[in-house]
């Protein structure tokens, strides 16, 4: 099985509704049982509590239902437990490659990296945006869904490959 963790700030906005728009990319591919998800955060901030009701609502208008997750931080075994680690943007990237063993270190990618056509290579954070932010946050996370998927079906068990690597 390939575990994915989605990682952003304080785990209510953007990486819980990665992983539930992920979650449920996998799921209509039939890919249940072979791809797990889960999502943290690189602050405690908010551990323990559920998606921003405004990730809510917008992922819900999607077909995507996120409210059961809670929050939590990223933790040292995350390191070793998932086959890939996804950032939201660069600041998260920086902070977990400062986190983790160094021969884990491969293991941690830019979320969008999976959709170099998309307009922007970073998710941005919603909190202080209005409702349009949390649209944009999920056609983002949309687009690199689909790409992640797409990698994920096309390498070998145990090496996940984000577009454009060799």
């Amino acid at each position: 099985m390939t575990k994915v963790l989605f990682v952003c700030t304080g785990n209510i906005c953007r990486s819980p509704t990665a992983e539930g728009v992920f979650r449920r990319v996998v799921q209509d591919a039939g890919l249940d049982g072979r791809i797990s998800t889960d999502s943290a955060g690189t602050h405690d901030y908010h551990v323990g509590e559920p998606p921003d009701g405004r990730s809510v609502q917008a992922a819900k208008s999607r077909g995507v239902d996120i409210a059961d997750l809670r929050a939590r931080k990223v933790r040292k075994s995350d390191f070793e437990e998932f086959d890939l680690i996804l950032a939201m943007d660069r600041g998260h990237f920086d902070q977990l490659v400062r986190m983790a063993p160094e021969e884990r270190r491969d293991r941690i990618k830019l979320f969008m990296d999976y959709a170099p056509d998309a307009p922007k290579r970073e998710v941005p954070d919603p909190y202080y945006g209005e409702g349009t932010h949390f649209t944009e946050v999920l056609d983002l996370v949309e687009a690199a869904s689909e790409g992640l998927l797409n990698s994920l079906r096309h390498s070998r068990p145990g090496h996940v490959r984000a577009s454009g690597d060799s």
